[in-house]
Formats: structure tokens, sequence, C-alpha cells
């Protein structure tokens, strides 16, 4: 008879080497109690949720008056495919869309570029000219659906696309709502998808601002975020220090564009990673709200209650998703979730237990909105706000969250301000540092991961994963050539031309950006007129 294999199970034991700490190292104690609350005012600590400092939640009665926006990531192929994919979760229930772009398009190539071989259409969509934009929004008036559009270095061509999208359905751009990720700071900290150096990139931002301000009232013209620091391995108080870091940077730029904090502020969002540690991330969430709307109100002069409160996306932690048994990604994404909105987020989106294999399929992602369903109708989470709120334990870590991301926040001014610190290599070497030290962990069998380093399981089923034709690509280049044999040609020229002039000038780069898109130049055409004034840029090594 066949002896059955008894799951090895880790022991509780600290001296056998499992540690109480947080997942980013911070000490847990066995219990917290009044002591952990000396010197913490209700009133300027905490607040009612809806009143400064917003600790417990930006709205009074939170998600009773109305639920965060369901908003999963989608982009795959081309834009007809993708489109497909958007129909496809709106009918299911989501009430908001978050493009997915693929490489080159991220990049700023267009998809006939020699870089852009074998990457066409493969983790997101391909966007290259105007037409492919409206083909991606084709039924969709986007005077009714709020946009997120994870784009950075090329982030005003794309907008400017989905601008003249909209222009072109009729709908003002008064009346477009949605995000721009469009945070270039972090690509050069943590997520290496810049396509121009640093000053330029962030002149780019302050028009982008300015236009935003004066043109698109209901748009948030930059998400702030900390979503890929964390990927990259850094600690929950490294991923709160760096985002807000970035966040007053782009204050300081809109401000020094000549824009009254006021006028811009409040249409600035975030977007922070929800990690495994379901209470650290629920403390970092609140953190990031009291100290958000204390700098802006004592720091930078903001006047209006708006400006103050710290509005953010949220997205469950994909490096916490293994290969190895892919369902229980589906639990590790249920409890971030959990967290995400015991945390207080505006929007939410879940991953699919497939994505650490592939782009998800339509049955694993339907199980992850699924997911922020059952929260949101079963659970009772959404019944008052601030549910953990004088927790000592949760308001003990919100605290030392706080003063890690105020030393932090020291630390970069002495230095000479984020840029410095970019140019430096200090963001990179801390949170190279941060997750060398994760990984060690997880290899002395110091931190878990089922299915990884304990309760293993050998010879898996294979997962069922979303494959991408490769005729993909061949389609995409030659749509691309068919817009450019119909454009007139001398429009485009031109078009390219006076952005070049402007680029060496000093005007808002986004009037001609738009113009161009109009003419019908490609991304690819853009970013190349823009480069050949801005330059390239190349990465310090960091060792």
């Amino acid at each position: 008879m066949a002896q059955t294999k008894v799951m090895e199970v880790p022991s509780a034991d600290p001296a056998a080497g499992e540690k109480h700490r947080t997942i980013s190292g911070t000490p847990i104690k066995p219990v917290y109690g009044p002591a952990d609350a000396d010197g913490r005012s209700y009133e300027r600590d905490l607040g009612d949720p809806g009143q400064y400092p917003y600790t417990r939640g930006i709205h009074p009665t939170m998600y009773r008056g109305r639920l965060w926006t369901m908003r999963q990531f989608a982009g795959f192929g081309t834009p007809k495919e993708t489109n497909e994919r958007f129909h496809y979760l709106l009918k299911q229930g989501q009430t908001g869309l978050s493009v997915a772009f693929d490489m080159p398009t991220l990049m700023g190539y267009d998809s006939d570029h020699p870089k852009s071989l074998g990457e066409v259409g493969r983790e997101g969509v391909a966007v290259d000219q105007i037409g492919d934009m409206e083909r991606l929004f084709e039924g969709i008036p986007l005077d009714q659906v709020s946009t997120s559009m994870t784009i950075n270095g090329p982030a005003p061509i794309i907008w400017a696309m989905y601008l003249v999208t909209a222009e072109r359905q009729g709908v003002p751009w008064s009346a477009v709502r949605g995000t721009l990720q469009a945070d270039i700071l972090k690509e050069y900290i943590a997520q290496k998808e810049w396509v121009f150096p640093p000053k330029p990139s962030m002149r780019l931002i302050a028009d982008m601002l300015v236009f935003a301000t004066r043109e698109t009232p209901l748009w948030n013209s930059i998400s702030v975020s900390g979503y890929h620091i964390r990927e990259a391995g850094s600690t929950a108080a490294q991923e709160l220090a760096f985002t807000l870091a970035d966040g007053f940077a782009y204050v300081e730029a809109g401000m020094a564009a000549g824009l009254d904090v006021d006028a811009f502020a409040p249409r600035l969002s975030f977007f922070f990673n929800s990690h495994i540690d379901f209470f650290e991330e629920i403390a970092k969430f609140r953190a990031a709200r009291r100290i958000w709307a204390r700098h802006l109100r004592e720091r930078y002069g903001a006047k209006n209650p708006r400006s103050w409160t710290l509005r953010f996306h949220t997205q469950t932690a994909g490096c916490s998703l293994t290969a190895q048994q892919p369902e229980n990604n589906i639990v590790r994404t249920a409890i971030e979730a959990l967290a995400g909105v015991l945390g207080g987020t505006q929007s939410l989106h879940t991953n699919s237990m497939d994505e650490v294999l592939s782009l998800p399929t339509e049955k694993a992602v339907t199980i992850a909105l699924r997911t922020q369903q059952i929260l949101a109708h079963e659970t009772g989470v959404t019944n008052t706000a601030d549910p953990l709120g004088g927790s000592y334990f949760v308001e003990a870590l919100t605290d030392r969250l706080e003063q890690e991301a105020e030393a932090y926040f020291r630390e970069i001014d002495a230095m000479g301000g984020v840029l410095a610190g970019i140019e430096s290599g200090y963001f990179q070497r801390e949170i190279a540092e941060a997750a060398f030290r994760y990984q060690q962990e997880l290899e002395r069998r110091e931190a878990y991961q089922v299915g990884v380093n304990v309760f293993v399981e050998p010879d898996a089923e294979p997962t069922p994963i979303l494959h991408i034709n490769p005729k993909v690509e061949s389609e995409q280049v030659a749509s691309l050539a068919a817009a450019r044999a119909k454009r007139p040609a001398a429009p485009v020229a031109a078009a390219l031309e006076a952005l070049r002039a402007a680029a060496a000038g000093t005007q808002n780069l986004m009037p001609p950006i738009i113009e161009a898109v109009r003419a019908g130049a490609s991304e690819g055409e853009i970013v190349e007129s823009l480069r050949s004034v801005f330059g390239s840029y190349r990465e310090r090594p960091v060792f």
C-alpha cells in the first residue's frame, strides 16, 4: 500500500525561524493596548471620516454613499480585440475602464519599428495612431465612462489621441472623465519605461497639468503611482514615502508653472499596491491620507479642502502571485482587495489568478471582478466607514509608517529632491536592497509563500492561459501602413515641424501634440520629433 506523504507544516515558534513582523520587516508585538495610544489626539491625528486630516477616509459615509469604482485592467492584441474585452467587462458589471498598452506603445515606438518585433499586442493593446484609439473605444461613449490609462513617457501623445477621439464622438473635453498614470518619476525610480530625460519629462508633466486644469476639469492629469515601486521590491514605508515625494514634486512643478495649488491639486490622484500583509496595507493607506492632507495644507498652503484629500486607486499585488498552485492567487487577491476596501480606496483592480503566467483569460478576469462584487454586496464591509479606526494595533502601525515616511522625506530633501535622488541612484538602491532582503528571507524560510517554499505540490496540472495570435503583429503593422497611405503628407510634416519648434521653445506642448494627432501623425513620429530636441536618457548604473 502506497504511503501518503505528509506536507511539512511551518512552526509558529520564532526560534524555528518565523519572526513576528510585517512583510516589510516592522516588528509586531503580541498585543497592543492603551499605552500604544499615548500622545495621539483624535482631532489632530484621526478626525471623523470626511474631515481633516482624513485618516479615516475622505467621505463621511464612505461606501454607504457610493461604492468604489470596479476597474479591471484590460488590453491585448489589436484595438478591436481589446474593444471586445471592454464591452464584455462592462456587461459583467465593471464600472470603469483601465487600458493596458503593449510594450512598444509604452516605450514610444510604432508597431513597425525594429524594436517592436515580437512585442506587438503581447502584454497590452497596440495603439499607433488616432484610428487605433477610435477603434479601441468604438461603441463606448466617452462622456459615459471613466477611463484610466497606464501610460507614462508617451502620456501626452496617448492622451491627445483620447481627446481627439472624444472630439470625433461629439463629446466635449469638459465631459471626459478618467486618469492618466503619467507618473514619470516612478519610471526612473522603479519601472524603467521612460522615453526622454528627466527634466524634459517634467516639462511635459507641467504642460499636461496646465492644459488639464484649463481644458478638462473632470480629468485626473496624473495618477502618482506607488504600485510599481512596490512591485520592484520596496517595503510598505518606501512605497508610501517615495510615492508621496513624487506627488509633492508634481505639486511643486505645477506651482512653478504658474498654477495656484488649489486649481490643480484636487485633480491629482494616486495608485497604490495592496500587498498581502493585511494590516500593514490598511495602515499604509490611512497614513498616506494623513500625510498628504498635512503637507498640502501646511507646506504648500492649499486652502481648498479638496486639495487636502488624497484619492487613490488600488491594485492587488502582482508580485504576491505565484505560478505554483495559481488557484491560491484567488485567495491572495481577495485578502488584498479587502485591505484596499478597509483602507478606503476609491477605485480597485483585482488581479486574475493566471496573471503571473499570461494576460488573463475571460474566466479568470470574471472571477477577479466577482471577487470585488462579493466584497461589495455580500460581506457587509460597506456598512460603516473605517471600521478598524481606533484599533490599537492599526493606529500604531499607521503612526509607525507615517514616522518612517517622514524620515525618508527629510533624507530626500537633504539630497536636493526627487530628481537629485534619481540621478544619484538613491531610490533604486533603497528598493534593490529591500527586495534582496525579502528574497533572502524566502530562501531561508524566514518568510513563507504557500506552494513555493512551503506546502509544495509537485506535478501540478497546467493552467489554461491566454495566447496572443502571432498574426496580431502583422495585422497591426498593415493597419499602420494603410493609415499612413491614406493621410495627406503635407499636414503631417507641417504639424511635426511645428511640434519640434515648440519643443525648442517654452510654449505648452499639448496643443501642438494634439494638432499632430489630428493630422494623422503616429505615436512614434511624434516621439521622434520631441526626441530630436530633448535627446535620450541612460540610467546611472546602481550595484
